[in-house]
């Protein structure tokens, strides 16, 4: 039987799936990479009207303030002074489930932020894991598919989500944090949040700087086991959404400690690990976390609908002094999430009064579409330039330029010394308790047993015997005494 050949929508053969085009190796993502744009732009069209990932959230209105100084590494204004106080709304989710889920799953969580800056709005979206499953946006589709339900059974199906898994062994680190006792959160309130991705802060002086993003929760790191979790769902499957809710209105406002980690530009090209991996991390013995300041949450929203599920966040609202890194998925991600609110809420979301700026105001010359609420008067252009006194640009960018170099081409990521898809799963599996082992052991077992094709099990044993010795050797044998059972 021929291999069938992978096109378009035009029909155009895709010469490759597996890597996005850059600028050089190592560079920024070209826009001219049609066959990336068309995969996350359909999509982000397959579900209408609630989102594709992250459907099921919770949200809350807070603060962050400034506790030390960080005006060394970034010019942004909120983050300018110590005891700087900026209004900020929280929106945490799920990621593989529809809106009617539950919420104590093992799963991800999102966790977006959104602060209303003098500056305008800068949106932080991470999630409660360090990494992530995959390094490239054309890849991500492919996932969420395999983790959504099956177009024939309509059901999630371990054969899927193993399947991509074993032919994605850089997730290894990821399905390592899933599995492991924080793959549940006891509630919103008691899991930290991460930005995840390798994102740009530049000081007044034009120093660019790399930084992580770590939210440490201050009520203390809580999970639940599989069997708790399912004796939960069976209580209140709106578990987390109950806790945050009841919780804001006792007057009971959990909070988070920020800490970033921080790396001299200069230092990316040669660290031992790829700094824009999003499947790896920073060792803290190697940049240590500095701490900048503390999230409250002290309100809850009046209309869950009109607030949590129509708030739109995109990682490409930045602020002067925070700007983007080489990072492939964050790169992807600065398309794919405006498009998504394009499409779910219209070219005017951010209009809604959720999204809207607060501590300053939105002046451009978009007009007119769907659900349009500014028009301005009668003397304003829809034009630039102008002579009508219009706004202007301000010749001065948000963040320092990053150098590319080489040929443009769907290239895959330079490898670093340290670079492979199973030293950190292997560590983090290492740093784990007994206790934590056997959980985790059990967890990875009760779902990779169900596989039906030995060839995916053999494949996804593999990546876990590359990990560790004893991790591989105990999965094997986890999933053998299941599947002789």
């Amino acid at each position: 039987m021929s291999q069938r050949v992978l096109t378009t929508e035009s029909g155009a053969p895709v010469a490759d799936n597996q890597n996005s085009a850059t600028a050089g190796a190592g560079g920024p993502i070209l826009i001219q990479d049609q066959h990336l744009l068309e995969k996350l732009a359909r999509f982000n069209r397959e579900r209408i009207p609630e989102r594709v990932v992250h459907a099921r959230g919770s949200g809350a209105y807070g603060y962050f303030e400034v506790t030390d100084d960080v005006t060394g590494f970034t010019s942004a204004d909120f983050l300018s002074e110590v005891g700087r106080r900026t209004e900020t709304f929280i929106r945490f989710s799920t990621v593989a489930d529809s809106l009617g889920g539950a919420d104590a799953v093992r799963d991800p969580r999102g966790f977006a932020l959104k602060f209303y800056t003098n500056e305008g709005n800068y949106d932080l979206v991470g999630n409660n894991t360090p990494v992530f499953f995959i390094k490239d946006p054309i890849k991500f589709p492919d996932f969420i598919h395999s983790q959504k339900r099956d177009p024939f059974t309509g059901r999630q199906e371990p054969d899927n989500v193993w399947d991509f898994w074993a032919h994605a062994p850089e997730a290894t680190h990821q399905v390592t944090w899933l599995m492991g006792d924080r793959g549940i959160p006891a509630s919103y309130r008691h899991m930290n949040g991460y930005g995840s991705h390798t994102y740009q802060w530049t000081n007044a002086a034009g120093d660019a700087f790399f930084v992580k993003y770590h939210f440490k929760t201050n009520q203390g790191v809580r999970s639940l086991s599989a069997e708790q979790a399912a004796e939960q769902v069976g209580k209140d499957a709106n578990s987390h959404q109950t806790d945050l809710l009841q919780a804001i209105e006792r007057g009971v406002n959990p909070s988070w400690t920020l800490h970033v980690q921080v790396m001299p530009a200069a230092d990316a090209a040669d660290y031992r690990f790829n700094p824009f991996d999003v499947t790896k991390v920073w060792p803290h013995a190697d940049y240590p976390l500095q701490r900048v300041g503390r999230l409250v949450l002290d309100r809850n929203p009046d209309n869950v609908f009109g607030e949590v599920e129509q708030a739109a966040f995109s990682p490409n609202n930045f602020v002067p002094g925070i700007g983007p890194s080489p990072d492939k998925m964050l790169q992807g991600r600065l398309f794919a999430y405006a498009d998504a609110q394009r499409y779910r809420l219209g070219i005017n979301h951010t209009q809604l009064p959720v999204n809207a700026p607060k501590a300053t105001t939105a002046d451009n010359y978009g007009r007119d579409g769907l659900h349009a609420t500014r028009y301005g008067s009668r003397q304003d252009k829809n034009y630039e330039p102008n002579s009508y006194a219009g706004p202007a640009q301000t010749g001065a960018p948000l963040a320092a330029p990053l150098p590319v170099q080489g040929w443009t081409g769907a290239h895959e990521a330079p490898l670093h010394t340290k670079d492979d898809d199973f030293f950190q799963a292997g560590e983090l599996y290492r740093l784990m308790s007994a206790d934590e082992k056997d959980r985790l052991i059990a967890n990875i077992a009760g779902g990779l047993s169900q596989v039906t094709r030995d060839d995916v099990i053999e494949k996804n044993l593999a990546h876990f015997h590359a990990a560790d010795a004893d991790y591989g050797k105990r999965v094997e044998e986890a999933v053998r005494a299941l599947r002789e059972d």
